[in-house]
Formats: structure tokens, C-alpha cells, sequence
């Protein structure tokens, strides 16, 4: 509070107490308290009305040259360390200064100076879908491993992109190209695409892929060599390995990678996982080496022939995969639109008292 303001109402309650008023109701009126008052009577007559700085001086307070010594080391160090905690114990490392990390911010604060931190990395565009890409079931599919702690094995997981269909599982104690070969196996088989990728897996072809290179996989595509599907996947070493991309290749698979740090890009694996450990969370408790195998193979079937997905309009992944999905939305469709009709000619035809 200003010194002038506290003036005012001490001889305020001065001329109160000299008419006959007491002091402390005449306090209580001014909304201050009487021995607030008194302290600043005594405190008008020492000349110290006007508030002192906050803080004090405290006994363990920063000295001066230890001020101009963390100076010192933003100024040589800053762009290095590029944090107050460092900085702060770069100070007794170099011999400069003994302070504790606040006390650096607090410092650099009153002084106006700023630590830059690392620059931020360039955005990096996501990999676009190659041109001889179908959206279609069997031809694109996501793939990657997850970790059952307790039970120490790691199931790789095979997933239709289009259909989200759950198409393979396997489980190990090991996660290496061997798991990935049989899973891949397992889903081609399934869907009866071993035969088909024979036929697709030309010569130039298995070279284009194992080597790699998209534009010359795009080329031959052109000229109707056109890959059997297209793998997506994170950045994870047996899906990097070249046993594995050796594998695909005779295959008639395409990789694609998404980008390091980015588990959006392969989102529906991301999302398959999701949901079995949401939905079925004895998988994550169990200790037994033997049962996410059989556990994951029943809620497959579950996952793939009962559940209603959200992603594909509430129809199960094996309508979606065998080509039922537009019918079964289309019949739900025109149910909701015969349901609205009946009911608007029935309440047409009949009384209100019926239609209670």
C-alpha cells in the first residue's frame, strides 16, 4: 500500500480519537485493524512507512560476484549445455560457482537472458501410397510386434489395412526375421495368396524389391509386374533386416516404413493392440509362457467374426474382408428409413390415446 494512502487513514484515526472516538472502533470503521495502526503511527514517526522490498536479505543470499559469475557461465556455456540444470552444475565442474539449478533460472531471469533449446527437427512428409496400390482387402497389410512382460514372449501381429481383418498371430520368446517369415507364411496361406505370389514374384521383380528401390518397383508396375501387396511396418530391425526384405521379395511384397517416432503411420496395428489388451486384459497378467498363443487365437476369432468395428461402420472385419460390408450398411440404411415411414403412418392412422 502507498505511504500516502497509509498517512491518510492514520489521521483519520487521529482526528476520530481526538473528538472522544476509540481507536479501535474507529479503526474497525476504516476497515483496518487497530494494531495495524498503531504500527504504522510508530512507523509514520521513524520515517518507514513506505513498504520495503520484498524478500529481505537473507543470510544465504546470492553475493554479487557469484550474480555476475552465473553471467559469466551463460555466456561461455549457454549454447552448449542449453539448460539451466546443466548449467548449474557446470559451475562447480569448471571451478566458476557453486549455485543450485532455481538459483541459475532466477538469476538469468532478472538479467533477461534466455537458453535456446535444440533447434526443432524438420518435419518429415509421410511416404506417400504407391500408384499400383488397390484399396481392396489383401492388398495392403500392417505388421509389428508386441510384448506379453509377465509371460516374456512377443507376438507379431499381421493386419489387413482395408478390412481390418486380424489375418495372423505368432508368438515367441524371440522377435527376428524367423517370426516374421512364418507369420507372413501363415497369413498368405490363410487367404490363399501362396499360389498367387508365385505367379507375381517375376525375376526382375524380387530384384526390384530386395533391392529396394520404389521407382524401379513403380516401373515395373507399369509394365504389369505389379507386387502381390504392400507391408507396412515401423522401423524395427527384423523388419529392417535384410533376411526379411529377401523373404518378401520372393514373395511379391512391397515394404514401406513409417517414419522413426511416428507410430500413427502404421496406426492399424497400432490400434489392433490396442483393443486385445484393452479388451482382453488377462493377456497382459498371465504368466504362463504357453497361453498368450492360445488366448490370442481365440480372441482372433472373436476380434475378426463378432466384434463390431467403428472403423468400417460397425460390421465385423470378415464381412468387411469377404465383401458383405456395403450390403450390411446399405440393408441398416434403409431399415432406419422403413422404420422412420412405419412409424410416421401409424401415428397417421391411429388416435392420440393409442399412441401412448
Amino acid at each position: 500500500m502507498p505511504a500516502g494512502v497509509k498517512v491518510g487513514l492514520v489521521d483519520l484515526v487521529g482526528q476520530a480519537a481526538k473528538r472522544g472516538r476509540p481507536v479501535r472502533r474507529a479503526s474497525e470503521f476504516l476497515g483496518l485493524d487497530h494494531a495495524r495502526y498503531h504500527h504504522w503511527a510508530l512507523r509514520r514517526v521513524a520515517g518507514r512507512l513506505e513498504d520495503a522490498a520484498p524478500g529481505g536479505h537473507p543470510l544465504h543470499g546470492l553475493l554479487a560476484w557469484e550474480r555476475a559469475a552465473v553471467v559469466a557461465l551463460f555466456e561461455a556455456w549457454g549454447q552448449i549445455d542449453r539448460s539451466r540444470r546443466k548449467l548449474a552444475h557446470r559451475g562447480p565442474r569448471i571451478g566458476l560457482v557453486h549455485v543450485s539449478e532455481s538459483t541459475v533460472r532466477r538469476v538469468l531471469g532478472a538479467e533477461g537472458l534466455i537458453l535456446e533449446g535444440p533447434p526443432p527437427r524438420e518435419p518429415v512428409p509421410r511416404t506417400p501410397w504407391p500408384d499400383w496400390l488397390e484399396r481392396k482387402p489383401n492388398r495392403v497389410w500392417a505388421c509389428d510386434f508386441t510384448h506379453w512382460s509377465w509371460a516374456r514372449r512377443a507376438s507379431i501381429a499381421i493386419v489387413d489395412v482395408v478390412s481390418r481383418k486380424w489375418l495372423a498371430t505368432l508368438t515367441s520368446a524371440e522377435e527376428s526375421s524367423t517370426q516374421v517369415e512364418a507369420c507372413f507364411l501363415a497369413a498368405l496361406d490363410a487367404e490363399d495368396l501362396l499360389e498367387l505370389a508365385d505367379q507375381r514374384a517375376t525375376e526382375a521383380l524380387r530384384e526390384a524389391i530386395a533391392s529396394g528401390d520404389k521407382d524401379q518397383v513403380h516401373g515395373l508396375a507399369g509394365d504389369g509386374q505389379i507386387p502381390l501387396l504392400l507391408a507396412i511396418s515401423d522401423n524395427g530391425p527384423q523388419m529392417r533386416s535384410h533376411s526379411t526384405r529377401e523373404f518378401l521379395a520372393g514373395v511379391a511384397i512391397a515394404q514401406q516404413f513409417g517414419r522413426p517416432h511416428t507410430p500413427t503411420d502404421q496406426a492399424w496395428i497400432e490400434t489392433l493392440f490396442g483393443h486385445v489388451k484393452g479388451e482382453w486384459p488377462h493377456l497382459e497378467k498371465t504368466r504362463d509362457p504357453g497361453a498368450p498363443d492360445a488366448e490370442l487365437d481365440k480372441a482372433r476369432r472373436e476380434y475378426n467374426g463378432v466384434r463390431l468395428h467403428a472403423a468400417i461402420g460397425y460390421v465385423t472385419p470378415d464381412d468387411e474382408h469377404e465383401g458383405k460390408g456395403d450390403a450390411i450398411r446399405q440393408q441398416r440404411r434403409d431399415g432406419l428409413a422403413a422404420a422412420r415411414h412405419n412409424r410416421i403412418a401409424y401415428r397417421r392412422t391411429t388416435t392420440h390415446e393409442e399412441n401412448q
